[in-house]
């Protein structure tokens, strides 16, 4: 977690350097671009955000987490990743039919109402896949 906290630390003094840099750049030029200035600052203050909230639960969690240590091995992290449904189609079949909702917004309101259904029932789905079939509880 320590590299974490590290990694958000310099992120904010980047964007923070990147966000003085293009404020004096686009007022010499003229007048100040609003869109970019307020992105970076933004990124800035999100990335402190991130590097104060994960240095505060690192100091109060009271440990070493094995990522922090030089001489850990993979097998000292938590095995547990979560569980995962095997051989499952439901993901596949929801990233498509985001894919085709997101175009439908894009480009015409009709393929949206297509798209639509097809993600209610691939959400369903994945939801109930171990309710019935070969996994079923």
């Amino acid at each position: 977690m320590k590299a974490n906290v590290n990694l958000f630390w310099i992120l904010a003094v980047f964007f923070t350097l990147v966000a003085g840099i293009y404020i004096f750049w686009t007022t010499t030029a003229g007048r100040l671009e609003w869109a970019g200035a307020t992105a970076l600052t933004l990124s800035a203050v999100l990335a402190a955000f991130l590097g104060f909230y994960l240095n505060r639960v690192h100091r109060h969690q009271g440990g070493e987490l094995p990522e922090d240590t030089l001489t850990a091995n993979i097998d000292d992290g938590d095995p547990e990743m979560g569980h995962f449904a095997p051989w499952s189609w439901w993901p596949i079949f929801l990233a498509g039919g985001c894919a085709l909702l997101m175009l439908g917004l894009a480009v015409g309101y009709w393929i949206a109402f297509i798209a639509a259904p097809l993600v209610l029932i691939a959400v369903i789905g994945w939801t109930y896949e171990f309710y019935r079939g070969f996994h079923a509880r």
